[in-house]
Parts: structure tokens; C-alpha cells; sequence
């Protein structure tokens, strides 16, 4: 405690509260099963539209149907059943970081991976688990392929859209 003249002030010592803080990395998400195409490219589309042209809702689900059996083919005859990297690098780099982080700051701090695209890591999902692990300080960090103002904009803007 400090005492001055007008009033008595408490220094808080800061293991006493909760500092804890949560890091949410954003990506993209690919997809990982053929049968999600059609669900990543709805959702996809209706976040990258949204940003620039107003299309009506009802639309999003029949092109990104259409759009599934485009993908479908491309890489599914095209390319040899590909599956992208991009989710098992980017688990990589969530581990390597917070580990790194860890080696500060210890337990105090937790990193979380949530994709645009791709449940069961959309950021409404990841944010219910930060919240349910008692979280109440929250870094967002875009860690995506391209980096500008567009796509960490929507990352941001994604995360904010969850938590109101």
C-alpha cells in the first residue's frame, strides 16, 4: 500500500489477478475432406463478398455447390486426391509459438489457432474455448499466407463480429 495525502492506494501484486493471456492466431483454414468444399467455399464467399459487393445470402449456397464440383475435380482427378499443408504447418507454427512464449512467460499465456473457413476452428468456436478456459485478455495475431490490410481486416473484423 502507498499512502498520499488525498487518499490510500493498493499496489496490486500481479500473480494476485488474472494476466493470463490469450494469443488467437488467424489463417485461412483449407480444407481437409472433399466433402467440405461446398461449406468452406460458402463461407469463403460470403466473407470475401461482403467486403465489396452486396449479394444476396440465398445465392451463396448453390455457387458454392457448384463451386465444390469444380474443386472436386481439380483436385481430386487433376492433382491425385491433394490435400493442402497449409492446416498441419500452420498447427506447427501455433506449437513452435507458443512454446517459445511458454519458456517466458509460462503458463500465463496460451495459443490458440482459428481459421476463417474451417470448422471446428471458426472464430466463434475458438472464442467459447477461450472463454470457458477463463481467458480475459486477448492478442489477435493475422499469421496468413498474404498478409495486408484486406486479409488481417477481415481477420479482425471476423474475431470482433464473434465477440459481440
Amino acid at each position: 500500500m502507498v499512502a498520499t495525502p488525498e487518499k490510500l492506494q493498493t499496489s496490486v501484486d500481479a500473480s494476485a489477478t488474472d494476466d493470463r493471456v490469450a494469443v488467437l492466431l488467424m489463417g485461412y483454414g483449407e480444407v481437409e475432406s472433399y466433402e467440405d468444399f461446398a461449406n468452406y467455399n460458402e463461407q469463403a464467399l460470403n466473407l470475401l463478398t461482403a467486403k465489396f459487393a452486396p449479394v444476396p445470402t440465398w445465392i451463396y449456397p448453390p455457387l458454392a455447390k457448384l463451386l465444390a464440383v469444380f474443386d472436386l475435380h481439380e483436385w481430386s482427378h487433376q492433382h491425385g486426391n491433394f490435400i493442402s499443408p497449409h492446416n498441419a504447418i500452420f498447427e506447427r507454427q501455433r506449437a513452435g509459438i507458443e512454446q517459445t512464449l511458454q519458456e517466458t512467460w509460462g503458463d500465463r499465456v496460451k495459443v490458440f489457432k482459428a481459421f476463417n473457413f474451417c470448422a471446428p476452428f471458426l472464430p466463434e468456436q475458438v472464442l467459447t474455448e477461450i472463454k470457458a478456459e477463463g481467458f480475459q485478455r486477448l492478442l489477435i495475431y493475422p499469421l496468413l499466407v498474404v498478409d495486408s490490410i484486406f486479409t488481417s481486416g477481415i481477420a479482425v473484423e471476423q474475431v470482433n463480429k464473434a465477440l459481440e
